[in-house]
Order: C-alpha cells, then structure tokens, then sequence
C-alpha cells in the first residue's frame, strides 16, 4: 500500500486503531461504488456503509448508512438537530472533505463535519467503509468509527 495511504488511514495509523484495508480494482463504470466493493470483494451488504454528505439547515453533515439503502434526509436532519436536509452540492461535499465522490471516507476530512451514523452499524463487529478513495475499503469495528468521527448514532437509514 506505499504511496497509497489516505487522511482516512493515516487517522487509524495515528491513532493506533484496529483496522484492516481491502483494496480491489475500480471499475470507473460501477453504477453504485458501495455495492460495487460488497461484489468485488464477496462482502455481507448490511456490514457495508456508504458515506453520504447532506446540507442541513445550510451546513454540511455526513451521513453513513448501508450501501443497499437510501439516507432518510428528516431523520438526518432530526439526528444533527435541524430542520431541513438536502443532499449537498457534490463540489461543495469533495471540498470539504478532502475526497472525491466514490472515495468520501466518514474518517479524516479536511474540514471538521458532524458525523451521523446509522444504528444498524452497532449490530456488527466490524464494518466496512470507504478509506478515502474508489477501490479501498477499511474493516474496523463500529465503536472506533464512532468514536474516531465523533458521531451521532440514529436510525438514518432508509
């Protein structure tokens, strides 16, 4: 993985957390990135999350649900105590984070975002998400990506 590391693993480096890197082949043509890593990579598709950012009430919030849904927009409003949801304008979400859309990690953005993640995350011992770009997943266990994120845990996920 020389010269392949990203904010996102350079975070669980940092902070000694344990975490496993899955890397496979990118297909620019995958329709869905997310379900494109559970086939690619013979994963559960509940154990796989998605990173999505939203604006609520005219700020910037992370949602992390699983790959075979949708974010519920009220409940993640609800959840970073707003009123209104919106998915965010895609250039405004890659600035922010410091990813390209396909690679957004919930872990090192470039700027500090609230984080929510889905409740289903806590049913598992690991999980999957994005480790900051299309073709690399990381494996850690959901009370270090909600520790690490800082998240709010509700049920987003619709």
């Amino acid at each position: 993985m020389a010269g392949k590391g990203t904010p996102a693993t350079a975070l669980l480096v940092k902070q000694k957390v344990a975490h496993t890197l899955h890397a496979y082949d990118h297909d620019p043509r995958a329709e869905s990135y997310g379900l494109e890593a559970v086939e690619a990579l013979g994963l559960d598709r509940a154990r796989v999350f998605k990173t999505l950012v939203a604006e609520v009430d005219g700020r910037l919030v992370v949602g992390v649900v699983p790959v075979t849904g949708q974010l519920d927009l009220k409940a993640l409003a609800a959840a970073a105590g707003g009123k209104k949801a919106k998915m965010a304008d895609p250039a405004a979400a890659q600035r922010a984070t410091g990813y390209v859309l396909g690679g957004i990690s919930p872990l090192g953005h470039r700027s500090r975002l609230p984080v929510v993640i889905d409740a289903s995350a806590e049913g598992f011992e690991t999980v999957f998400c994005s480790a900051g770009r299309r073709g690399l997943e990381v494996e850690l266990a959901p009370a270090e990506l909600i520790r690490l994120t800082g998240a709010v845990v509700a049920p987003i996920g619709a």
